[in-house]
């Protein structure tokens, strides 16, 4: 009687969870997702006052000779919130140069994805904000943290230590205020903020930590601590981030910390965006994994030399190009560190497509698009309905929107169904296909679909002597090759209609190479608020798991193409 009571109760929340699938996945509010990152803008103290570049953004093309918005962006590593690996203060170990060794090997790129998140334990400083004086930092001796410790519980791997003192909340302001929150204290007219002393690092490094953070400016203590705080963590392979904030938001313990940077080569850490996620079952469960190391990186990595930025359909319509300069090499001349600029499109490597991509901001004279692109809009009007405009930006995207349960879509049966005669041509993503694989599994509202067809990993490399076209983009673009699959704007359409709010593929964009398609998939899924993240690769890690997604953009005011970090926890 017990057993046949139990099959019949197991069979009711079967049938409910089909019926209302919602009811079996953690569904992300933006309550529980909290923002700990600065905005990056012209008018705030993003940039270190000294040796540094300032960040620009310019619109490289926009509304009016195609149907398209996209921004160059010029941006040093250590631009508003932003972490450091290794390699940015330990000498590589033939440099010959004071605390050499092996960890200046460890660029941003080679940190393990397990690296980035954890169990956030934030320790208050707050208190002593301003008790240092001018010029220079409260240190945080081990002391302090030990007392947190018999407060709360014992520190371990896994666990991500913030040092929570307010003075980026209080302090990053826009110019003239802006000026107290590092040039004064380098003038020596302001304290500084609150910083780890090299003592507390390898504490902490003897206690398992690999990852720390902090709302200051810098993890090195003013006036004197800076090289050797930097050196004690990476020389034990830690990594931190720098220019945090609203760390108020997170609890003493129990919240999960990711830190998404961007993914540049050979670089010394970079800018990043970092989210804790406070609902309780879900940060619990997201925790034990990354303590595991269930950390898939889903993203590629941004390098000259491979083909990270779009070609084009012809020439004109070519993306801005990739470059990362060195922009301080470690030597007597230029000091004790390491750091590179970045000359990047908005839209390079994986990337978040905004409606305002595709959607001019209101006001817009549509006369004067081509006639093409008008033709384009008013036949995908008679299908789909009429197109809005957007000016939604990077820095307002609701983050909650491209963080969810990963559902992966297997596609990889249709590369090499098109034929050569019709090329340039992507297979197609039919919404027959979509309704055969939820035959057996059903799509749910909140989950983040990925389509996975395996052609990143198979085509993401290094560009070809010159004039061979890269097989990843150009070829296909050219009909030299197949393209990517693709799905068709139907297939928008039904998932958003489903309530997914975030769809991804590992192909290089979501539209494929067929120029229309391209453009009716972009322009349904702003219509219909999803937002496609692009260019994933390793989503075979996660095929099959249970996993939980997880993108954001680099935090920079008023763009409109959003790179930034793809991660999946499992």
């Amino acid at each position: 009687m017990n057993r046949r009571f139990v099959l019949i109760v197991a069979g009711f929340v079967f049938s409910l969870l089909w019926l209302n699938p919602t009811l079996a996945i953690a569904q992300v509010t933006a309550a529980h997702v909290k923002d700990l990152t600065l905005l990056i803008a012209p008018e705030l103290p993003c940039v270190w006052p000294v040796g540094m570049t300032q960040h620009v953004v310019v619109p490289s093309r926009t509304f009016g000779a195609g149907p398209y918005h996209r921004d160059l962006i010029i941006i040093d590593e250590h631009t508003g919130t932003q972490w450091d690996a290794p390699a940015h203060f330990v000498p590589p170990p033939d440099s010959g140069l004071p605390g050499a060794g092996p960890m200046g090997l460890i660029t941003g790129e080679k940190v393990p994805a397990w690296q980035f998140c954890g169990e956030a334990c934030v320790i208050d400083i707050s208190e002593h904000i301003d008790e240092a004086k001018d010029g220079e930092s409260y240190l945080i001796g081990p002391g302090i943290v030990q007392a947190w410790e018999k407060k709360n519980r014992p520190l371990k791997f896994g666990d991500v230590v913030l040092f929570r003192s307010q003075y980026s909340d209080r302090y990053y302001k826009p110019f003239p205020a802006g000026e107290r929150f590092v040039t004064s204290a380098l003038r020596k007219d302001t304290p500084g903020w609150p910083a780890p002393t090299p003592e507390t690092m390898q504490y902490l490094g003897g206690k398992g930590v690999k990852t720390l953070g902090l709302d200051g400016a810098s993890m090195g203590p003013l006036p004197n601590l800076a090289v050797a705080t930097h050196q004690a963590g990476g020389k034990l392979g830690m990594i931190w981030t720098e220019c945090a904030t609203n760390l108020g938001s997170l609890p003493s313990t129990g919240a999960f910390y990711a830190l998404l940077p961007a993914k540049h080569a050979g670089g010394s850490g970079g800018e990043c965006r970092c989210i804790g996620i406070t609902e309780p079952k879900l940060a619990a469960r997201l925790i034990e994994s990354a303590r595991n190391k269930r950390i898939a990186d889903l993203s590629v990595t941004l390098h000259e030399d491979f083909p990270i930025t779009w070609p084009g359909y012809s020439p004109g319509d070519e993306a801005s190009r990739y470059v990362g300069k060195v922009l301080n090499a470690f030597s007597a001349i230029r000091g004790p560190y390491f750091a590179m600029t970045h000359m990047l499109d908005g839209q390079a490597g994986t990337h978040v497509v905004l409606p305002s991509y595709s959607l001019p901001p209101a006001g817009f004279d549509a006369s004067q698009f081509t006639k093409e692109v008008q033709a384009q809009r008013a036949k995908f009007e008679s299908q789909f309905g009429k197109l809005g405009n957007s000016s939604l930006t990077v820095d307002a995207m609701p983050l909650e929107q491209t963080l969810g349960e990963a559902h992966v879509i297997d596609v990889r049966k249709l590369i090499g169904t098109t034929k050569s005669s019709e090329w340039p041509a992507s297979p197609q993503i039919t919404l027959d296909l979509v309704k055969q694989h939820e035959a057996t599994r059903p799509i749910r509202a909140g989950e983040v679909v990925i389509f996975f067809s395996g052609y990143s990993d198979e085509h993401f490399k290094p560009f070809p002597a010159s004039p061979d076209l890269d097989r990843l983009m150009a070829a296909p673009l050219a009909g030299k090759a197949e393209g990517w699959p693709a799905p068709t704007p139907d297939v928008i359409a039904y998932l958003s209609k489903k309530g997914v709010r975030c769809i991804g593929t590992d192909g290089p964009t979501i539209g494929g190479v067929n120029r229309e398609n391209a453009l009716f998939v972009n322009w349904i899924a702003a219509q219909h608020g999803v937002l496609p993240v692009e260019f994933l690769t390793n989503v075979s890690s996660i095929n099959g798991k249970d996993a939980f997604f997880i993108f954001a953009p680099v935090k920079i005011k008023g763009t409109r193409g959003g790179y930034g970090r793809a991660i999946a926890v499992y």
